[in-house]
């Protein structure tokens, strides 16, 4: 049953074969592989402000739709939850994209840059160099700009570290590169004051931190409130996007979820409205929302706390209250159900599990057709069906094995070059990794169970005739 020597030696009977099979099923692998990896990284992407803003609940307009389509609402309604002893401060985020003039392009090129604004005595973002540089936005049009925004809005980094007339030389190079790979305050510390238009606004490049681009938004920079508005003048001041609430320090989940349960009761209407992904309509308690097939409608006498530690997430009149992971998942869904873009990684993915499998069974197929005799004899010398059918699910195996080792090595070798082109988080891990071996082994089994057809008809008869 476990002859493993048979199958080996058919597979290898023909090298050119082989090699041929082996880099169809490289190919299928990296396919999947990339595929994969372009969906997670667009889902970590996509939510890295969301888990680098400090705070245990958080409050946005209900019409807002993801990170670049905050809508504005005001602060107020966020300062309401200050009446409640379980909150320790509410901390105000103004969130906008805009122009950021490339300065080395002589033809005045621009590319849109995400601005956030905060209070600069506010603990509110957790990336690295935020804290110890958010103070030097108290000056006037002073900025912090993002060390891994994409190579396009030009060496920021570079002229902020050595100036803008060594930002080329190779010491400089050889000195940022050091300074990317560390998080030390000292890491994110400009020696010489960068200048760039920003909306139509000068602004100074004072410090740098550390976010990274995504799918929305190539580029970042932080400021203070005051030069938030100076750069969108349009904007009312207390017209925010993110208001990030903590509690008071030792609260557990239940207090949590009790104070989010009294505020939405505080709120006006008698109607609340839950994700639908994660709570059931029964026509009952829980009831759909016409011509919104992603919300549902609970009254508020029937609302429990059960619902929003199933949520995480409500919106009563005109605010949406999350907990940190719901504003996470808010970002998530949003990516994930609302754009093409989930759906492609995904199709991307099933084809290349499709391409795979096909390769796998024409291997199969072509190799068992070439010995039909040997499995005739096989069959007549008194082996089983099952024996043969095990021989050939031994070569799927094999294939499998052999072909998942290049198609990792090629993968990882992509993720690295792909990280360091477009700044995304394009990461090789244990989990995917074993992820697309399963994907790769069942991808062969099911070829070599389809192959199962042609060995078992192999007739002893056809010997003598």
């Amino acid at each position: 049953m476990f002859a493993v020597p048979l199958a080996w030696l058919q597979l290898t009977h023909q090298k050119g074969r082989l090699t041929v099979a082996i880099s169809g099923i490289t190919f299928a692998i990296i396919l999947i592989f990339m595929q994969i990896g372009f969906q997670d990284a667009l889902f970590r992407s996509a939510v890295r402000l969301q888990t680098n803003i400090r705070a245990d609940v958080v409050a946005i307009s209900p019409q807002s739709t993801n990170l670049v389509g905050m809508r504005n609402f005001s602060q107020r309604r966020a300062l309401q939850a200050l009446g409640f002893a379980e909150v320790a401060a509410v901390k105000r985020i103004y969130l906008a994209l805009t122009a950021w003039k490339i300065d080395e392009n002589p033809a005045g090129q621009t590319r849109n840059i995400l601005v956030l604004g905060a209070d600069p005595n506010a603990d509110v973002f957790l990336m690295p160099g935020v804290r110890h540089n958010l103070p030097l936005t108290k000056e006037q049009d002073a900025v912090l700009f993002d060390r891994t925004s994409r190579a396009e809005f030009g060496p920021i980094f570079a002229q902020g570290v050595c100036g803008p007339t060594e930002a080329d030389a190779p010491p400089c190079q050889a000195q940022v590169a050091t300074l990317l790979e560390q998080t030390a305050p000292a890491s994110f510390v400009a020696n010489h004051a960068v200048t760039r238009e920003v909306g139509g606004r000068q602004v100074t490049v004072r410090g740098f931190f550390e976010l990274g681009s995504s799918f929305a938004a190539d580029g970042a920079i932080v400021t203070s409130e005051l030069n938030f508005l100076r750069i969108f003048d349009q904007r009312r001041p207390g017209l925010i996007n993110i208001a990030a609430i903590d509690l008071r320090p030792n609260l557990d989940d239940a207090a949590k979820y009790d104070f989010i349960y009294r505020w939405v009761m505080t709120q006006p209407g008698d109607r609340v409205f839950l994700p639908a992904s994660r709570l059931r309509a029964d026509g009952r308690r829980v009831h759909r929302v016409p011509g919104d097939a992603a919300r549902v409608m609970v009254r508020k006498a029937d609302l429990t706390v059960a619902d929003l530690r199933r949520t995480n997430d409500v919106t009563a009149d005109d605010l949406r209250i999350l907990t940190q992971p719901g504003f996470v998942e808010f970002e998530r869904s949003y990516w994930q159900n609302s754009t093409a873009i989930g759906f492609i990684f995904t199709l991307g993915t099933v084809m290349g599990f499709i391409v795979g499998v096909v390769v796998v069974y024409q291997i199969l197929y072509t190799d068992v057709s070439d010995h039909m005799a040997e499995y005739a004899t096989l069959k007549a010398m008194g082996y089983s069906n099952l024996f043969l059918s095990w021989v050939v699910i031994q070569e799927a195996i094999v294939l499998a094995v052999l072909g998942y080792i290049p198609g990792f090595g090629v993968g990882w070798f992509l993720y690295k070059l792909t990280r360091n082109a477009t700044r995304l988080p394009l990461i090789m891990t244990w989990e995917r990794g074993w992820q697309v071996f399963g994907l790769t082994v069942l991808m062969c089994a099911i070829s070599g169970a389809i192959s199962l057809r042609k060995v078992q008809s192999a007739d002893p008869a056809e010997m003598f005739t």
